[in-house]
Order: C-alpha cells, then structure tokens, then sequence
C-alpha cells in the first residue's frame, strides 16, 4: 500500500527525474519514469509453487508494473525472454542487467582447506528440489557414508516437510540445516566444503552458483537456464528430474579428482566475467534513457 500511494506522492514531492525500482513492483500512477528490475516470472512459469492466496496479487501487480514501467530490467536472458513471452512485450522495451559476485569469493578461492561435506546454499522453497536433493544424498551415504550435506538458507514453505524427510532417510545426523546465517559464517562453509551442489528446478539468475564458482568450489548444477548460462561449462550438469542423475554427479564432484581440479580452475575464471559495477552501469543506463525517453 506504501508502494501505491506514499511513494509516488514522494516522488512527485522531490521531482524526481525517474525511478529504481528494485523488486519486481511499481507504484502504478507515478509522475515520473519507472525502471523495474524482474528476477523472474516464476509465479508465471510455475504457478503450482504459490499459494492459491498470493497468486492474484503477483498476477495483477507484476503485470501493471510490467506494462507501466518505461524499461525492465532482467537479471538473466532467460528471465527477459520470459518477460516477452509471458507479457507480450516489444523487445525494446527489456533490458539484461546480469547480477555481479561478491569480490570476497575470489578470496575464499586462495584459502580454501576442504572438508567431507557437500554444500547447498538455497531458500527452503519447494522450487529449490531440495527433497530430489535428499533422497539422492541418501545414495550417495551408501557409497561415501563419511560425507555430509549442509543446506545453509532461510527456511521457507519447504522446511516442515524437509526436515520430516532428512529423518525418514535415517539422515538426521548427516544433514544439516543451519538456516539464515551471518555473512562470514558463509563465506567458511564455501571455504571448507568439498563440493557445491545446486539442484533447483528454477532460477531467475542463481547467485549461489556464481558464488560457488568464484569461491573455486568444484560445483554440480542442473541443466536449466540461467544456470547453464552462468556457468559457462565450469560447471558439471545434471536433470535435476533425475535423482539417479544428481546422485552420479555428487559422486563425481567428490572423487573425481582431474575434475575436481579443472572446476576448481575454471569457476574463478568464469564468475569473473560478472561483476556489480558492469551491472550498475547497465542499471543506470536504463534509468538515462528512461528519462530521455519522457523528454
């Protein structure tokens, strides 16, 4: 409601020459020109991921806030080519803005002391496939029982059934799920874990793939876009259907040591073709030509 009403009284207030708006919505009467920024179209893609009672309001307001906006921001190629299809956009008006990777990682890279455990870092959403994820890891236990799984991220609509199925896997003392945590403790779990695994079904962008692959992670991700775009093949892929598929690929990204060594070397290379200053460039960018475009 602040959105719909304050913000654009403020903006009228201030005469301000356009408008950031970060999160997908914009205020709908606005008195200056708008650049939204769209993280995906997942309630679009996959609707069955939404509760019944959220789906109208992501339906009404991304949609007005599409049309209205002078430009958008897509933070992949995959979410702007969603915002064409879904939305019935002409092309010029969406713009790819590609999310950058904290520089921190690169350091984590140089002091990296690996310790038998996989590492997740993901909301706890049902589009994540983390149950595909667990049920696999109960595989790969039989083959490599000294192995753990940490799944770090904030504890979304998945978690009750999560955590009932880690323990009817018999895992609830190999898999661990730590929550939301403080920025350093992350950075030690990519500095300590053997591998990175990342099985979701669906991603707007996926900036813990990126992080894993500047952290020098030897990483496993589904082959979806984005994630097949970011990586850039310094990563391996898997059918994240397939939970024989991601079982083989954890046993490949911990005992494979030729390719362990070559992810380690590529993702470093690969995640430092992104960064936040090319995408804030791209970002303000947007915002001059929006204001042109309403001369």
């Amino acid at each position: 409601m602040w959105e719909q009403t304050a913000l654009p009284l403020a903006a009228l207030r201030m005469r301000l020459d356009a408008m950031l708006n970060p999160g997908f919505t914009a205020p709908l009467l606005c008195p200056c020109p708008q650049v939204t920024v769209f993280h995906d179209l997942q309630h679009k893609r996959h609707p069955e991921y939404f509760r019944w009672f959220d789906r109208p309001f992501w339906d009404f307001l991304l949609f007005w806030s599409a049309h209205v906006s002078t430009l958008l921001l897509a933070v992949s190629a995959a979410t702007g080519a969603d915002l064409l299809r879904h939305y019935r956009l002409p092309a010029s008006k969406v713009r790819v803005a590609l999310h950058g990777v904290d520089p921190a990682f690169f350091a984590v890279a140089g002091r990296r002391a690996p310790e038998p455990f996989l590492l997740t870092v993901s909301t706890l959403h049902p589009h994540k496939n983390l149950n595909g994820l667990l049920r696999a890891f109960a595989s790969f236990r039989r083959a490599k029982p000294g192995f753990r799984l940490v799944v770090c991220g904030m504890h979304g609509f998945s978690a009750g059934a999560l955590h009932g199925l880690r323990d009817a896997l018999g895992l609830r003392d190999s898999v661990d799920f730590p929550g939301w945590i403080p920025r350093a403790e992350v950075y030690e779990l990519y500095a300590r874990a053997w591998a990175f695994i990342f099985p979701t079904r669906f991603e707007g962008f996926g900036l813990p793939l990126l992080e894993a692959l500047a952290a020098g992670l030897p990483t496993a991700c589904s082959h979806i876009e984005p994630l097949s775009a970011i990586a850039g093949g310094a990563a391996l892929e898997f059918d994240p259907a397939d939970e024989a598929a991601i079982t083989q690929a954890m046993l490949r990204i911990t005992q494979d040591e030729p390719l362990r060594r070559h992810l380690a070397e590529a993702g470093p290379r690969r995640a430092a073709q992104f960064s936040w200053r090319a995408a804030a460039e791209a970002t303000l960018d947007a915002l001059a030509s929006a204001c042109k475009g309403a001369e």
